[in-house]
């Protein structure tokens, strides 16, 4: 969960390096570091704490040299202090490295190392490689790296310099996402392409196993068996804006804000209104193959679970298909029953989720179909399914999801569209759905409006600690998905539940300090959720609840309502969760917390 960046090429590399770590700060920002080949050795400076605290221990003056590599770190092993921080260097100080990961036998490895003389400095699996290169190092930093990742078990993406070797930045990858970005005289390496976009559109993706070795003006990319392979470039498709806040306090708050955009982007092309289906070209799958399918899957972690659980109310309800949802951690370590006819999909933001990956990897093992939702282009999820959806959401940088959650919905809908239609959905129906989809950017906005009543709301409850919040039906997940950003960017405890469930136990909590959320849209579930918030009230909550406009009845028994416009049941998930989105973000606000870098957590999960 880590970000990495590096840079060779003519300019001066030590500024490169820390704009770029500053736009990986929500990959990880409790330690951050840099290395630069300055011409007669290695530079390294390192700090615990946010990448300004590396920033202004580095000063004006930054180090010389036209070759670096950077890093801002998640921990995984050791504390975070400035000597767990990366980069890590050998014994004499000689050759410097970032990674990404976990490398499993590194207690293995250290144990021979140490016993070849080298000395340990750091808790951290990662300083292990530093060693490992050291001791194999012979004149070829690229020669050293190929020699010694067969030894490394576990994961990795990395970024090595050597002082003896100007101009030359060898990267690896293997279950850590990795790209090169190509220059006019000058390459890249990073984690993630926000790092590189304004200074490259170009990139090429790594797989697993390969090796990238950087000069100034060429890229060569080796395979597991050291053989040169020839990458495509592939070119960005979004602007420097995209991952820049434009005028907004966080990130957070500008991509809620930019939901009526980013529904319209994962829609744009793919809805046929006249047939009353989609047209998803990406799935790589014929019709006479989405009719066999007899069983979908769906598989994710987090927020993208919580998307799952409501495509799991759309696949079975309109397409017809038993549908399960599965968390990907879980899913990859029990016997699950697949087979050809089975559809897995695998549902991930960032595409790199390693629970996410490994789960798809063992579906395709059993013979199973794959597809993946994804928003990132070029992901590793996006590279080894059979085929899939992209989001095109845009990049979200902060941390806790939310425009990437209602575009997997959006995207989820589609499918179901696509697969019902070609079973018993008719015409008239799948024009239906088609027409509410299409009428949703439009209905975000006027929900979005009305932030400032949120907001009220929000200043009123800023000091809780502990909230209920309750849904039924299609929203039961958006119950559990509000839930879960109070407790992402707030830190107050919250538990979400199916609102029945309330009188199975959470209803013994229930007293005047107790603020209830009430996911209560006019849909077929309205009346049983009206019972319960009268057993609310009854006990002397305070009820806040998600209700369809011009809904008089709920209004009535709560103490505040966010309204939202009608649309279909199915879809109503798009709009509900949009308050408790604005919620959670003027709650954490008002207590202070960071909210695009939340306590202990990364953006993109690549380490289990």
């Amino acid at each position: 969960m880590c970000g990495i960046v590096g840079y060779v090429g003519p300019r001066p590399a030590a500024a490169i390096v820390l704009e770029a770590l500053y736009r990986l700060e929500y990959r990880g920002y409790d330690s951050a570091g840099l290395a630069i080949v300055n011409g007669t050795g290695l530079t390294v400076e390192k700090a615990a704490g946010r990448i300004g605290v590396l920033h202004k221990r580095l000063g004006d003056d930054l180090p010389a040299g036209t070759t670096a590599i950077a890093h801002t770190r998640w921990a995984t092993h050791g504390a975070p202090n400035d000597v767990n921080a990366h980069p890590h260097a050998d014994c004499g100080g000689t050759i410097a490295l970032v990674h990404n990961g976990i490398i499993e036998n590194a207690d293995v490895l250290r144990k021979r190392l140490a016993a070849r003389g080298h000395q340990f400095r750091s808790e951290t699996d990662s300083e292990v490689l530093a060693h490992l290169i050291e001791d194999a190092y012979e004149g070829s930093l690229a020669d050293a790296v190929m020699a010694v990742l067969p030894s490394v078990e576990g994961t990795y993406g990395i970024a090595v310099v050597a002082g003896r070797e100007p101009g030359v930045l060898v990267a690896a990858r293997m279950g850590s996402p990795l790209l090169v970005g190509v220059g006019d005289g000058e390459c890249f390496v990073a984690s993630d392409a926000a790092a590189v976009i304004s200074h490259t559109r170009s990139v090429v993706y790594l797989d697993d196993g390969e090796v990238a070795v950087l000069r100034p003006d060429s890229h060569q990319i080796y395979d597991q068996q050291t053989v040169r392979v020839e990458k495509k470039i592939r070119t960005i498709d979004w602007e420097i804006g995209a991952v820049e806040r434009g005028g907004y306090a966080h990130f957070m708050l500008k991509e809620i804000m930019e939901q009526p955009v980013s529904i319209r982007n994962t829609v744009r092309g793919r809805l046929l209104e006249e047939e009353g289906t989609a047209r998803l070209g990406g799935l790589n799958m014929p019709d006479e193959a989405l009719l066999e399918v007899d069983r979908v899957v769906l598989i994710a972690c987090g927020t993208s679970w919580h998307s799952a659980l409501i495509g799991e109310y759309l696949i079975e309800e309109h397409a017809r298909i038993p549908c399960e949802v599965e968390y990907a951690s879980e899913f990859r370590y029990r016997n699950p029953i697949l087979d050809e006819d089975t559809l897995v999909v695998g549902i991930s933001q960032s595409g790199e989720t390693a629970d996410t990956l490994a789960a798809l990897r063992e579906a395709r093992h059993r013979g199973a179909r794959t597809i993946g939702l994804v928003n990132v282009v070029g992901s590793s999820i996006a590279r080894e399914v059979d085929g899939g959806i992209y989001l095109h959401a845009g990049p979200e940088i902060g941390v806790a999801s939310t425009k990437a959650f209602t575009s997997q919905v959006a995207a989820l809908a589609m499918l179901t569209l696509r697969m019902a239609r070609l079973r018993h959905l008719s015409v008239l129906k799948g024009r239906e759905i088609v027409d509410a989809i299409q009428r949703l950017p439009a209905q975000i906005e006027r929900v979005l409006a009305s932030a400032a009543a949120v907001e009220a709301v929000a200043d009123r409850f800023a000091r809780t600690t502990n909230a209920l919040y309750l849904g039924r039906g299609y929203n039961f997940p958006v119950a559990l998905e509000g839930a879960l950003k109070l407790k992402e960017i707030s830190y107050i405890h919250a538990e979400g539940y199916p609102a029945a469930e309330m009188k199975h136990g959470p209803i013994a909590l229930i007293d005047d300090m107790m603020p209830v959320i009430v996911v209560a849209p006019r849909d077929g579930t309205y009346a049983k959720v009206v019972s319960n918030v009268q057993e609310v009230r009854a006990r002397g909550g305070r009820v806040i609840a998600v209700v369809t406009e011009g809904d008089e009845e709920i209004t009535r028994l709560a103490d505040h309502v966010f309204p939202i416009p009608a649309t279909i049941d199915a879809l109503t998930p798009i709009l509900s969760v949009l308050p408790l989105q604005l919620f959670a973000y003027y709650i954490a606000v008002r207590r202070g917390c960071d909210v695009d870098k939340p306590r202990n957590l990364a953006k993109s999960v690549t380490v289990e």
